[in-house]
This record gives structure tokens, sequence and C-alpha cells, in this order.
């Protein structure tokens, strides 16, 4: 069964950036590695603060439609609801490349 995630990167200024994908690790990697070039990148959004799963494609869609039409204080709401302190969820998934 195939996953697709709707997610909300932020940076330390907490500017806020909503997607969707159907592999959340490989598209948080490209975030971290501004390796899209967009909003994400010009702005640093390299912490993932919320995300959801669901299996319906269309469902995911149509959520992060619904949450990019809110305002921002519904929004951050939202990711307070289910992370309080702001922490990078994906803290610890990948390992940083020795030099």
């Amino acid at each position: 069964m195939k996953n697709y995630y709707v997610y909300i990167m932020a940076n330390r200024s907490r500017t806020l950036y909503t997607g969707v994908t159907n592999n959340l690790v490989r598209r948080v990697a490209e975030h971290k590695e501004k390796k899209v070039p967009g909003f994400t990148k010009k702005y640093g959004l390299t912490r993932l603060v919320y995300f959801e799963r669901t299996p319906d494609v269309k469902a995911a869609i149509a959520q992060e439609k619904r949450i990019k039409g809110w305002l921002r204080a519904k929004k951050i709401a939202l990711i307070e609801s289910a992370n309080p302190k702001w922490n990078d969820l994906s803290a610890g998934w990948f390992t940083k490349p020795r030099r």
C-alpha cells in the first residue's frame, strides 16, 4: 500500500511551507540539502515541523490545498497541536557526511 504525506517545513523564523509527497524521507532530504530551487531553498526551510500520512492521494492533495488556504494562525495551531516545541521531526533521519 502506498502512503502519501502532507507536511510543513519551517525555518528558525517560523516561515512556513506546506507540501505533499509520496516519499517523505526523500522530500525532506531534498529540502535540507537545498536541491530544489524555489521558496524553501530561498528561505532555508529545513525543519520538518508537521506531517500526516494517508493512503489516499486525493485526500493528501485536498488536505494540502486546505492547509495552504488557512490563515497563518490556524497553521501554527495545527503544528503546535502535534509539535508544541517546533522540534525538527526529521532529526536523526539522516547522517552528516564525513569530511
